[in-house]
């Protein structure tokens, strides 16, 4: 591959905002050095939170803001696929967005039900539904196997 160095926009009017060197940058090989202390620090304030019965949706919206911030979710995810050939499969399972879809439209309906009284129903439904997402799961990770 050709390493071609950026130009300052004064130097040349034909410049454009993305080069191939802005979009192809080399990847940071040090990163483990400031993610692995980072994660378990996040861990440990999940664990205090849970220990000393902190405010769990206050801790959970920091924990997610920093981690998403940091990019530690995408070191996270990156690190699982390392795994071999179940590495993968789990981190775009993790992925999907219909599964992620699906859990927020039941949490939602979840929601509504028990405000209205419904709770044994809610306990049925949320059973199918787990299986449901857990079928899915299944069938994308043999799909991708055969």
């Amino acid at each position: 591959m050709v390493s071609v160095k950026p130009q300052p926009p004064g130097d040349n009017p034909d410049a454009h905002i993305f080069s191939e060197a802005n979009l192809a940058d080399t990847p940071k090989h040090g990163a483990w050095k400031w993610m692995l202390p980072l994660t378990l620090l996040l861990a440990l304030a999940v664990y205090a939170a849970w220990r000393f019965g902190w405010h769990a949706k206050a801790v959970t919206t920091g924990v997610l803001l920093v981690a998403a911030v940091s990019h530690v979710l995408a070191w996270l995810l990156a690190l699982i696929s390392l795994v071999p050939i179940i590495g993968p499969l789990l981190v775009k399972v993790l992925s999907l967005s219909i599964i992620w879809l699906l859990n927020a439209i039941g949490y939602l309906v979840s929601y509504i039900a028990i405000k209205r009284g419904y709770s044994k129903d809610v306990i049925s439904y949320r059973g199918l539904t787990i299986a449901l997402i857990t079928g899915i799961v299944i069938g994308f990770v043999l799909a991708s196997l055969l």
